[in-house]
């Protein structure tokens, strides 16, 4: 699963073919300069990954040509590595040993910098980015119906923090549609919350390929 995430998104970063390639084939043209798009963007964030799939919003400034800064919340389901998944003979999954469901809120700021702005088409516009900040970690038993179990929730904080490998794409300046790869990893402060029966987690990662929704403005 975590080599499909990592090709998937490198073959969409980097599968188009630099402008500049092109152009020492023939005369040499003068550099165009970059487009200019809008300072704020905000949207929400489609996340998949191990664990299953999340939501999120962001709300983001450009601070200058490369660097941009930005404040996102998320909201996805945490599990154990050594969690094994059933199916009984309706097709219904279940998890021996299992205690409780973990879901993690992480309310991160960051910084996002773009990369390769004078030699690749900008309807494709990679970057680096990394994000820190507290994470609000919630568990609820595995035994009780899954809303249900809402009502007899724990919750406690965390800290921690992704870095990750992302593009926009097009050149539309009033929406925003973009893909970032990030590996997440969030420290649970005292023993850790209990998944499986007297097994706990002292920190939780893993990576979430995240689609990213948006307007400028």
């Amino acid at each position: 699963m975590k080599n499909f995430l990592i090709i998937t998104i490198i073959l969409l970063l980097f599968g188009q073919v630099p402008d500049s390639f092109g152009q020492r084939l023939g005369e040499i043209e003068p550099e165009k300069p970059l487009e200019k798009f809008p300072n704020g963007a905000w949207g929400i964030d489609i996340m998949f990954g191990e664990s299953g799939f999340g939501l999120g919003t962001f709300i983001r400034h450009q601070l200058n040509q490369k660097l941009t800064g930005y404040f996102d919340v998320s909201f996805s389901e945490a599990k154990d590595e050594r969690e094994i998944e059933y199916f009984d003979y309706w097709g219904n999954s279940f998890v021996v040993g299992k205690k409780n469901r973990i879901f993690q809120i992480p309310m991160f700021f960051g910084l996002q910098y773009r990369m390769f702005e004078n030699s690749i088409a900008e309807n494709l516009r990679p970057y680096l980015n990394f994000g820190t900040g507290p994470s609000l970690i919630i568990t609820t038993p595995y035994d009780e119906e899954f809303f249900s179990a809402f009502g007899s929730a724990n919750s406690q904080w965390a800290y921690g923090g992704y870095i990750g490998l992302g593009a926009n794409f097009g050149l539309d300046k009033s929406s925003l549609v973009g893909i970032n790869l990030r590996y997440y990893y969030i420290k649970l402060f005292g023993e850790g919350v209990e998944s499986l029966v007297g097994r706990y987690q002292k920190n939780l990662q893993g990576l979430f390929i995240t689609l990213n929704l948006g307007i400028m403005y």
